[in-house]
Parts: C-alpha cells; structure tokens; sequence
C-alpha cells in the first residue's frame, strides 16, 4: 500500500467510499443525511482534484486500488484584531474501505496528510466529527487529537 495523489481514474472508487461514509452519518443524524447519497458528485470531484487550495490523497493497494482517501483544504486564518493569522489543513474527509479497516491504512493516510501540512508550513490539522461517531472519534484521538471546541445545536421541531 503507499499513497498519492488522487486522480480522475480514482474517481468513481472514491464514490463508493463516500457512500460508506454517508451511511454512517445518516445512522447517526436521518435529520440531516439522505441515505444513498453521496457528499460529493462526479463532477464535482473532478473540480475537486483542480482546486489549489484541496488536497485529495489515495491509498492504493499493488493493484492500485483505491483502499482509502483523506480530502483536505488548505485554509489561511484571516488576520484579525484579536488572533494571529495562520495556515491549517482541514481534513473534509477521510475514509479506508469498511473491508479494509484495522490494517493501518487511516493512520497512513494521516500521517501523510501531517507531513504535507508539515512541509507546506500550517500551524494546525483540524477536523469535525459527528456525535456518535465513536468509531471516528476513537481513531482521531489516537492520532493525537484533542477537542478544539464544542458545538451546539438546538433543532426547532
């Protein structure tokens, strides 16, 4: 397994994936998240992968198929009165294969996605994780993260 940048021929396994991902959210919150459905299209996958500012890794297997992914946008803090300005990464997203878990794959994927924002300069990786996700949770606090802030929601119904 090694990793690389995403391609358009990675595409339609990455879909497959997202699905995986989707369905885990729609579990979670059916309030929010439309079964069968994906964050992303084809089309703006392929945008995905011309856009400066986003990062689409793969881990590919001999074969090179796609096992995984972590879609990541680099983001610039605007300066502010109050805070210092910086550059992060922000993982969008990052999914191994439900068949391919417990073989080091995520932590591979983020540790190439630390060395890029090492290289690149950034002060930061940030993420978001869903309540309930515990799965994901567990994973990301093995890699070293900590909880930055809580948000809230109240739903008016």
């Amino acid at each position: 397994m090694h990793i690389r940048k995403a391609e358009e021929k990675d595409i339609p396994r990455i879909l497959k994936l997202l699905s995986q991902v989707l369905e885990i959210h729609a579990a979670l919150r059916p309030d929010l998240f439309v079964s069968g459905t994906t964050k992303y299209s084809y089309d703006e996958l392929v945008d995905l992968l011309k856009d400066n500012n986003r990062l689409v890794f793969t881990a590919v297997d001999d074969e090179d198929i796609v096992e995984g992914y972590a879609i990541c946008e680099i983001r610039q803090q605007p300066p502010r009165n109050n805070q210092i300005p910086f550059r992060s990464i922000h993982i969008d997203d990052l999914c191994v294969d439900e068949s391919r878990r417990e073989k080091h794959i995520g932590k591979a994927l983020f540790d190439h996605v630390k060395s890029e924002a090492e290289k690149t300069g950034c002060y930061e990786i940030t993420l978001n994780v869903w309540e309930g996700n515990e799965s994901a949770r567990s994973f990301y606090e093995k890699m070293g993260f900590g909880i930055k802030y809580t948000a809230m929601e109240y739903i008016l119904r």
